[in-house]
């Protein structure tokens, strides 16, 4: 079936047509490397994983980069408060981030571009767009003519003069009008910076994408992505000038924007004390959780986050993991199959909502199968649909038992034997000491016709 996806730049819906199917480019703009990335970070990487795995399923060859932007004004800001080069700073934070993303179970992408590994390019697109008088130079600064794009404003639907007069940027002196962006500007000894024909000085932010995408994936890429809190300034201005500098030639021919995360029906920010690290959450919950909830709403919508949300996650992935407990001695060989309904929902713009409810419809299917035929089907089926989503790849036991280093399961497994001898001679008193022995410890036991069985309590 085809994959339709919503265009920001058409405002529609359309079917998904790569130049190249054998060579399907994606292009995500990733993170600026200077502290521990926030929950809302994350949403863009995981909707954009699903939509990876979608695209490898239907095409032989698909390319995905994702950047580290490692050179900015707030990293420079975060290396001079520990008196470190930037390197010190963006090393460790990309590294910190690759980790969050890896346990969000988001899969590396193909490319991971770095803007200082591409200075070069970076200095030859500037000089590109001066030759074609798209921009100029100015006291040591490069900056885009955007009166030059007659496009400007398609993408984000804003009047090029409304931009323009509304620019809500310091008026320098030596800008020729307010609305025109830095693509180069100077840096003081106490700054990064490289040689350049301009002067000593570093890259502007946004022709950093441009460069290093042209330079990885090519002049014309098919999927362009990223949050909706980059479609203006930062979108708007990559299309500029990526398409003056490459001769008029189409940018990205899809543009893709997830929706933006609240907090309890709140904006995230660091000033309301409500920015939400992955790096604490996931040690204060399942990383398959988190997953799960950024994948509940439609990506283009905005997303609440809450505890409730988090709760309710848990308790769905609870249920269908004791679908797959229940069926852990039913074989499934080969490769897993992918439920219709699933893709259906995932080739319906990333429609993850309706993705997850056919999943849910999986599992019931497969609690209520009576023959092993049947079993083994439906097993299959709840875990092919899982594995698209990125969800319920872990071993059942694991995940009820968790994988902290402080469970002592052969402990517990003992206080069950000793429990179960407890109340074979009616010592019921000791049987529910046990109980409530491994209960204040988040160990709760599930009583079956198999025998019992603990799992510990999520939170």
């Amino acid at each position: 079936m085809p994959i339709s996806l919503y265009n920001s730049l058409t405002r529609q819906t359309d079917v998904f047509t790569p130049l190249d199917p054998n060579r399907v480019t994606m292009y995500v703009c990733g993170p600026t490397v200077y502290n521990y990335v926030h929950i809302g970070n994350a949403r863009g990487p995981v909707v954009f994983d699903v939509l990876a795995r979608l695209l490898r399923r239907h095409f032989p060859g698909v390319i995905y980069a994702r950047n580290i932007t490692d050179v900015e004004d707030k990293i420079n800001a975060a290396a001079q408060a520990e008196g470190v080069p930037i390197s010190s700073i963006t090393d460790r934070y990309a590294q910190a981030y690759r980790q969050d993303m890896a346990g969000l179970g988001i899969a590396p992408p193909d490319l991971e571009p770095h803007a200082t590994a591409h200075i070069d390019e970076i200095i030859r697109m500037n000089e590109k767009l001066i030759a074609t008088g798209n921009a100029y130079a100015a006291e040591g600064h490069v900056l885009f003519r955007v009166e030059s794009f007659a496009d400007y404003g398609k993408l984000s639907g804003r009047d090029p003069e409304e931009l323009i007069a509304g620019a809500r940027v310091e008026i320098a002196p030596y800008k020729q009008n307010p609305g025109d962006f830095v693509l180069w500007k100077p840096s003081t000894p106490d700054l990064p910076g490289w040689d350049s024909p301009w002067g000593r000085g570093r890259p502007g932010w946004h022709i950093e994408c441009s460069a290093m995408c042209a330079a990885q994936l090519g002049e014309t890429i098919d999927i362009h992505a990223g949050g909706v809190d980059l479609l203006f300034p930062h979108h708007e201005n990559e299309i500029a000038q990526s398409t003056c500098a490459n001769d008029g030639k189409t940018f990205a021919r899809w543009w893709l924007h997830n929706g933006m995360l609240t907090f309890d029906g709140r904006k995230m920010s660091k000033s309301l004390g409500n920015v939400l690290l992955v790096h604490e959450l996931l040690k204060q919950h399942p990383a398959e959780a988190l997953r799960l909830l950024l994948l509940r709403g439609h990506y283009r919508q905005p997303l609440d986050w809450s505890d409730a949300a988090v709760a309710q996650s848990i308790s769905t992935l609870d249920g269908w993991y004791r679908v797959l407990r229940d069926l852990a001695e039913v074989p499934v060989e080969g490769e897993l199959p992918v439920p219709a309904g699933v893709e259906a929902a995932l080739c319906d713009d990333l429609n993850t909502p309706q993705a997850l409810a056919e999943l849910s419809q999986l599992a019931d299917a497969a609690r209520q199968a009576g023959s092993d035929a049947e079993k083994r089907e439906a097993k299959a089926a709840l875990l092919g649909g899982g594995a698209l989503l990125g969800l319920l790849q872990q071993n059942p036991e694991m995940w009820f038992k968790g994988a902290s280093n402080d469970i002592d399961g052969a402990a517990i497994d003992a206080l069950l034997v000793e429990r179960q001898e407890a109340r074979a001679a009616r010592n019921f008193k000791r049987a529910d000491e046990i109980r409530n022995e491994l209960a204040a410890k988040g160990i709760m036991i599930e009583d079956g016709a198999g025998g019992a069985r603990w799992h510990v309590v999520k939170q």
